[in-house]
């Protein structure tokens, strides 16, 4: 099975530091969704994995994510491509949870529910705590310079050895397809 982890906010649509709270303000990043029906048409299975933690500050509801996710999935439509599942934590950062990222249980349980191991899997991501979480279960953590991309480089250069570092999810893409 071909399979392909990515991040949302950051990596597919373009992020805030306000939260993505409706979908007046999601927008893809170009390319993005592009890319996707690219990866789809080439018989890959794409799952996301996102901290949603507005939902648990209140800034958003369950309704207004999942209108957010039926529009990226209706976009996506358009373009031929499709999104297998859509994995998020509803918690805040110091909730403990198990399933916020750089924590592994969103990714464990996309390995669960599509019974397979997450072992060299891309893992697409614009933060540290997407490449921490993806080099925890053994996947292949990709960092893409949009979103949050371009400051976790140089925050944390050192600690990226051997993670591959793309301009976005397009060249990410591209380089998994091989040209």
């Amino acid at each position: 099975m071909k399979l392909i982890v990515l991040d949302r906010d950051g990596v597919i649509n373009q992020d805030s530091d306000a939260y993505i709270k409706s979908v007046e303000e999601w927008h893809p990043i170009p390319g993005s969704l592009e890319a996707i029906a690219r990866l789809y048409h080439a018989g890959y299975r794409i799952v996301i994995a996102t901290n949603q933690s507005g939902l648990a500050r209140g800034l958003f509801t369950i309704e207004d994510l999942n209108a957010i996710h039926r529009t990226l999935r209706w976009k996506l439509a358009r373009l031929g491509g499709q999104i297998e599942a859509i994995f998020f934590c509803p918690h805040a950062p110091d909730a403990g949870c198990r399933c916020r990222k750089p924590a592994t249980g969103l990714i464990d349980d996309i390995g669960r529910r599509l019974q397979t191991s997450l072992a060299d899997v891309p893992f697409i991501g614009d933060s540290f705590k997407d490449v921490q979480a993806a080099q925890a279960v053994g996947a292949l953590p990709i960092l893409v310079l949009t979103g949050k991309g371009r400051m976790t480089l140089e925050s944390h250069r050192g600690e990226l050895d051997g993670v591959a570092v793309y301009a976005d999810l397009a060249a990410a893409a591209e380089a998994i397809l091989g040209g």
